[in-house]
């Protein structure tokens, strides 16, 4: 990476009083990347896709003369592990609710259902009252907890092992694994049974401990956003409104003394930085000059896309209705290397009141009534493995001043919209801002949805 090498090392305090950056990618990474960027920047914003927000995805239906916002990506945050994010929501006043988080297994073809979240819910199938494999399921449960709990507070997980690994070892049976344990973090990450497996023992159980997953009562209290997950976009991305450029794919990015040149259908444009806030895979497509270490950084950090149906088709939740939850996971003749199938209830998720209950479903499409589909979407969700989470700690080797070129992204370590926002804050601070600073008096907002693509006005 010697062309992107700058004369003169570098630093904060020699950024000056305002640096002309590009950020790529309207994720929540994007969009809080150039929220703390514009306290003290020229922030311009590039997206690919129509609209903003990436995986904050709300969609408008019209149900029997009603209109409703549904969220098909991003939907819940918690009052635990979430305090940048909610620091943000504070500072734009975005109002937010309380939400139930539940979760239901159910497999069809053995009528088999479970709904955790009361005692009642519990044995919504009231046959389990008397069934000895699901008490040996509970029993499970509560080992693993109490175990996992222990080697992680007494250091003892080895870092080098995988959740599958540890499961076998300790010998937790066939029904704990296959209709708990590892249906729940597949619904978490939007991933396989396989690749659940495969995940990081110790990444896995911190991050089941520190979302009260590992307590049958000890958890957070979960929200979901009034009006829909986009509700923060216009107050987020109001500072630099007028530079957001939507439909505007960047092609390529060369690194040089002087400045980063973006290419995109407009043209070519200089800046002094890039933020890139888009996948690791993406990142490494746009790289014109990527370095051998951005090539063995990123390439450890791979997504798969999961597709999305937004539906009313409650045959995809348990039969029994006491069995419905937020989270609903489907085991239906499936195996290990089959993508996740959970319908979230979004009535329970985002309080609709309405006689018509609105589902959203991963990885089960052929099981929908066509009829009632209300959309169909595709979103690309990271992977976890060992060697991801040895590249996650490499960020330091390709993200700095020095290369001008700064990365974020929940991919850099859960996955989720906390990790984007804390991975934005990152790269801000390391140019020069922070998260106590605002950008100065924005202008009128307008709504997420009437956000238009801008022109090619400066590019040059």
């Amino acid at each position: 990476m010697s062309a992107m090498a700058p004369q003169q090392p570098l630093s904060p305090q020699s950024l000056g009083a305002s640096q002309r950056i590009a950020i790529v990618g309207s994720g929540i990474s994007g969009m809080a990347a150039g929220w703390y960027l514009s306290a003290q920047h020229e922030v311009t914003l590039f997206e690919a896709d129509s609209r903003l927000g990436g995986h904050t995805a709300t969609m408008d239906v019209d149900v029997e003369g009603r209109s409703y916002a549904i969220d098909t990506g991003f939907i819940v945050f918690n009052d635990w592990t979430y305090p940048h994010f909610q620091r943000l929501l504070e500072t734009l006043g975005v109002a937010a609710q309380a939400t139930e988080m539940s979760f239901s297994v159910h497999e069809t073809a053995r009528d088999f259902e479970y709904n955790g979240h009361t005692l009642g819910s519990l044995f919504a199938q009231r046959r389990n009252l008397l069934n000895p494999s699901f008490y040996r399921l509970l029993s499970d449960i509560l080992r693993f907890n109490k175990q996992a709990t222990k080697a992680l507070e007494s250091q003892a997980l080895p870092e080098h092992m995988t959740l599958g690994e540890y499961l076998d070892r300790h010998h937790y049976n066939h029904d704990f694994q296959r209709r708990y344990l590892l249906p729940m973090g597949a619904a978490i990450w939007s991933a396989s049974i396989s690749d659940l497996r495969a995940f990081p023992l110790a990444f896995f159980v911190r991050f089941f401990r520190n979302h009260g997953l590992l307590s049958v009562n000890h958890r957070p209290q979960w929200y979901t956003l009034i009006g829909g997950s986009r509700s923060y976009i216009p107050s987020l991305t109001a500072p630099y409104a007028s530079r957001i450029h939507l439909n505007t794919p960047v092609t390529r990015i060369v690194r040089e003394n002087a400045g980063v040149d973006i290419t995109t259908p407009l043209g070519t444009q200089r800046f002094d930085h890039v933020v890139l806030a888009c996948h690791a895979d993406q990142a490494l497509t746009m790289l014109g000059d990527a370095s051998p270490t951005e090539q063995e950084v990123l390439g450890a950090m791979p997504y798969q896309n999961n597709e999305v149906v937004l539906h009313t088709d409650t045959s995809l939740l348990p039969r029994r209705r006491r069995a419905w939850a937020s989270w609903n996971y489907r085991l239906d003749q499936r195996d290990a290397e089959e993508r996740v199938s959970v319908t979230y209830d979004m009535n329970i998720l985002q309080r609709i009141e309405s006689d018509t209950t609105f589902c959203v479903t991963l990885n089960d499409s052929a099981s929908i009534d066509p009829s009632k589909v209300l959309g169909r979407y595709t979103y690309a969700h990271p992977q976890f493995t060992l060697a991801g989470q040895a590249a996650q700690a490499r960020h330091a080797d390709i993200s700095s001043l020095a290369h001008r070129t700064h990365f974020c992204g929940a991919y850099w370590r859960n996955g989720f919209h906390e990790d984007g926002v804390w991975s934005a804050l990152r790269v801000a601070q390391a140019l020069g801002c922070d998260e106590a600073e605002q950008p100065p008096a924005t202008p009128t907002l307008l709504p997420a949805h009437e956000l238009t693509p801008q022109g090619s006005e400066g590019l040059g």
